[in-house]
């Protein structure tokens, strides 16, 4: 079984948005580990139905090379993002991971990624759980 970890800090909207869409197109079929850089970010995963969850850095840290995916807003791989929750042993951890990353091109950092599109966080979830997760894991949706 395929492992991704969402990672969000916050309020875990982001990570929530993610893991409800993930369960309601792959099920139990993928294990989903909730990452929240704080309880209440973690609380909020979970209650989207992750399998697992955890908080704080050293959760990322130990978690970041247990998985095959992370998924995360790209303020995730930023030093001090999220108004200082995202550390810099959280960024070299997921830097070293061999888990490929799919990044939300959203952050209220000073950071503008050239090329990616600015969408609303609905329409950003769904390309990536209909269009990227499945390429990069080998899966089938019924949408594909």
């Amino acid at each position: 079984m395929k492992r991704i970890a969402v990672i969000d800090g916050q309020g875990g909207g982001i990570g929530s948005a993610v893991i409800r869409k993930i369960k309601e197109i792959y099920g139990e079929s993928l294990e989903v580990w909730a990452l929240g850089t704080n309880a209440v970010a973690t609380a909020h995963m979970m209650k989207a139905r992750a399998n697992r969850g955890a908080t704080g850095e050293h959760a990322i840290v130990h978690c970041a090379g247990r998985v095959d995916l992370v998924i995360g807003p790209i303020a995730i791989l930023l030093p001090y993002a999220m108004m200082g929750e995202i550390t810099p042993r959280m960024v070299e951890a997921l830097g070293a991971s061999p888990a490929f990353k799919l990044l939300i091109p959203l952050t209220q950092e000073p950071v503008l990624v050239v090329g990616a599109a600015r969408e609303p966080l609905p329409h950003l979830v769904d390309q990536l759980v209909y269009e990227y997760l499945p390429r990069k894991l080998g899966l089938e949706t019924d949408a594909s």
